[in-house]
């Protein structure tokens, strides 16, 4: 039987986890993104959230070019360790298309809405 006290991420075959975002505050979810074990460990370090990009194989920080950075309020982890929720504080959008959230879009017999 593990310690339920440590912390021992499970990454996937790939070496990645999966990271879903959230507003602190509001608890509105933000965004999901991909981590390894370095992102993982720069996120938990530097309190920015880190990912990794499964298109262009390299480290990300959220807005480091936009400068819509995520900090890091809170860190868990679910029962397996193979998955992570990121509490932030955005600063700006937290999607690359300009909406506060990449959820902004709701399906409906179908088609694509946008959220109010």
């Amino acid at each position: 039987m593990t310690d339920e006290r440590n912390f021992g991420p499970r990454f996937d075959e790939k070496g990645l986890l999966t990271a879903v975002c959230t507003d602190a505050t509001t608890g509105e979810l933000l965004m999901l993104a991909h981590m390894n074990a370095e992102a993982l460990d720069l996120t938990l370090a530097t309190k920015k959230a880190t990912f990794w990009s499964r298109s262009r194989q390299a480290l990300w920080v959220k807005g480091e070019i936009s400068g819509n950075m995520l900090h890091l309020v809170e860190a868990r982890v679910d029962c397996d360790q193979d998955a992570v929720w990121l509490k932030c504080r955005a600063e700006g959008p937290a999607c690359h298309t300009g909406a506060r959230s990449c959820f902004y879009r709701v399906i409906e017999d179908g088609h694509l809405s946008p959220v109010d």
